[in-house]
């Protein structure tokens, strides 16, 4: 498996969402009566969409919003949201920023210690509006951020990492046990992020409730050039998602998997779902709505690491609201609003009744088929050429 990358050396070929196309099948459905639902633990929500743990994303408000819409948004407890009590001052700060000194300012604006009261707060806050908190931390504050979380009344709780794998070596700090933290917390635990098959497995038989798969495909994330890693979405879908079916067959139980990053319109969102995922973690979609924090600009995840920044400040403009995002009606033509109404469209033209059905769908390899026949969208940058 594989070609040749030199003398000796092999390379396995993997594929992106650009390369791949889907193919219908037999029958069609209306698209008004699929059903996108996905399950968390029991937890059932009618958008398969995520909104990630970003903070030019995702803030109270911004969750409270998503929530009651029928998805899941992510709030950073390492973020702005529990560092300051005005986070509104900070964010404008980091939105007036000029682009050469972005970076340096969110460093600076991070370094400052996170206070255990606002993780309380803000997660009491999303409750008090009767939606699900969920909320997110790296793996060195998981067990301290995991029980503050669950006492104030959080419903799931997110570990996320460049890279996760269960077995992770340090004479620095203490190693995050993910069987222990599992087993300690009342709450579904979430883990991500990973890319291959062998390393999805073991983090399912640490007792996950969900998985969250992608390395470096984010919109502002730059982990693919500072580091060089990653693996191309689909590829890394499609590997997690037969590790996923493995654990199914093998222990009974179902791991969601969710597709985290590299998709920027209906079209990917889609094609996620045929590559096996269960649901789909999106920030540049959502840092466009008027509502997000981020007033148009996003910054990953690790831009403000002290040493070695993998993420970067972008601007992405405000173009809708989140209900326009999520069910329209689209004003745009670049396939970047109304997400749901696409996937559910794209599901009945598949003749896929849910998202079980939509896994099966034939994938082709297309590598032209965002421009064949574009000629004149890409001439003058309009659809599917801006």
């Amino acid at each position: 498996m594989g070609m040749w990358v030199g003398r000796g050396r092999k390379a396995r070929r993997c594929y992106g969402f650009d390369e791949i196309a889907l193919a219908p099948g037999k029958i069609t459905i209306n698209p008004d009566e699929v059903d996108v639902s996905f399950q968390i633990d029991g937890l059932k929500f009618k958008v398969p969409i995520i909104a990630s743990a970003m903070d030019g994303v995702v803030d109270v408000n911004f969750a409270i919003k998503m929530g009651k819409l029928g998805g899941i948004a992510v709030l950073n407890l390492e973020g702005i949201q529990t560092r300051y009590d005005d986070p509104e001052e900070v964010l404008n700060k980091i939105v007036k920023a000029t682009p050469q000194k972005a970076t340096e300012l969110v460093q600076a604006l991070y370094s400052k210690p996170i206070k255990e009261k606002l993780i309380s707060k803000r997660i009491r806050e999303i409750k008090k509006a009767g939606v699900i908190p969920v909320v997110s931390a790296i793996p060195q504050r998981a067990e301290r951020f995991g029980q503050i979380a669950q006492e104030a009344g959080c419903g799931i709780f997110i570990v996320q990492a460049t890279v996760t794998t269960v077995k992770h070596l340090s004479k620095a700090y203490k190693i995050l046990d993910f069987n222990k933290l599992c087993k300690k917390m009342k709450i579904p635990v979430v883990v991500g992020n990973c890319v291959t098959y062998s390393t999805a497995l073991e983090l399912m038989g640490t007792g996950i409730s969900a998985l969250l798969v992608g390395i470096g495909p984010g919109t502002a994330c730059t982990t693919r050039g500072v580091l060089g890693i990653g693996v191309p979405q689909v590829t890394a879908t499609c590997d997690c998602a037969a590790a996923r079916d493995f654990y199914y067959k093998k222990k009974g139980k179902y791991i969601p998997i969710i597709t985290d990053g590299g998709m920027s319109t209906g079209g990917d969102i889609c094609k996620a779902f045929a590559s096996g995922a269960d649901a789909v973690m999106l920030g540049n979609a959502f840092a466009r709505s008027k509502e997000s924090p981020g007033k148009g600009f996003h910054w990953g995840m690790a831009t403000p690491h002290p040493n070695l920044p993998r993420g970067t400040r972008i601007r992405v403009g405000t173009t809708g609201t989140l209900e326009e995002i999520l069910f329209g009606p689209a004003k745009l033509d670049d396939g970047t609003q109304n997400l749901v109404g696409a996937l559910q469209t794209s599901m009945g033209n598949l003749g896929a009744k849910d998202i079980k059905e939509m896994q099966l769908v034939e994938i082709i390899i297309a590598p032209s088929i965002r421009t064949e026949g574009k000629v004149f969208q890409s001439a003058q940058r309009v659809g599917m050429c801006k």
